[in-house]
C-alpha cells in the first residue's frame, strides 16, 4: 500500500458539486492499494498513520500525533499512486489493484484506523470521480510506502 499522509487545517471531498466529507485540522490521506496488500499492510500502516508524530507541540517541534491533538482523519481511495511512468507519457496502473481485491482492503484499513485513532474516519467514495480541496499546513505532505516499510 501507498499513502500520501497530509496535515491541514481543514479537507474535504466533493462529489457532483456536493461535499461528500469534510474535516478540520488533521489528516488527509491519499491511498493506493496493489494486489498484492494483505491486513500485515493495513494493520502497520495504520498503527504508523495514528502515531506518526508531525503536529507541533508548545515549542513548535513535531512531536504530537494526531491522537494527542485529536484531529480528524479523512482518506481518499487513489489507484494513481501506483502510476508506472517508465515508458512512453501515458502511465500504466497495472499494479493497482482491481476493485475486487481493492474494496474490502479498504475497508479493512478504514476500520482498522478508526479503532487505532478512537473516532470514525471520514472518507471518500471508493471509484467515485471526487474532487479534493484542501489547506495543507506547514505544508507537510509525507509519502509512506507499506512494501519499503518507510
Amino acid at each position: 500500500m501507498r499513502i500520501v499522509v497530509q496535515r491541514v487545517l481543514e479537507a474535504s471531498v466533493s462529489i457532483e458539486d456536493q461535499i461528500y466529507s469534510q474535516i478540520q485540522q488533521g489528516l488527509l490521506i491519499l491511498i493506493g492499494i496493489e494486489n498484492n496488500d494483505t491486513e500485515e499492510d493495513v494493520k502497520w500502516l495504520s498503527s504508523k498513520i495514528a502515531n506518526l508524530r508531525i503536529f507541533s507541540d508548545e515549542n513548535g517541534q513535531m512531536n504530537k500525533s494526531v491522537l494527542d491533538i485529536k484531529g480528524q482523519i479523512l482518506v481518499v481511495s487513489q489507484f494513481t499512486l501506483h502510476a508506472k511512468t517508465k515508458k512512453g507519457n501515458r502511465p500504466s496502473f497495472i499494479e493497482a489493484a482491481r476493485p475486487k481485491i481493492a474494496i474490502p482492503i479498504y475497508e479493512t484499513f478504514i476500520k482498522c484506523l478508526s479503532l487505532d485513532v478512537q473516532q470514525k474516519v471520514l472518507t471518500g467514495k471508493f471509484g467515485a470521480d471526487m474532487q479534493v480541496s484542501l489547506c495543507n499546513d506547514g505544508p507537510v505532505t509525507i509519502l509512506i510506502d507499506s512494501k519499503n516499510k518507510e
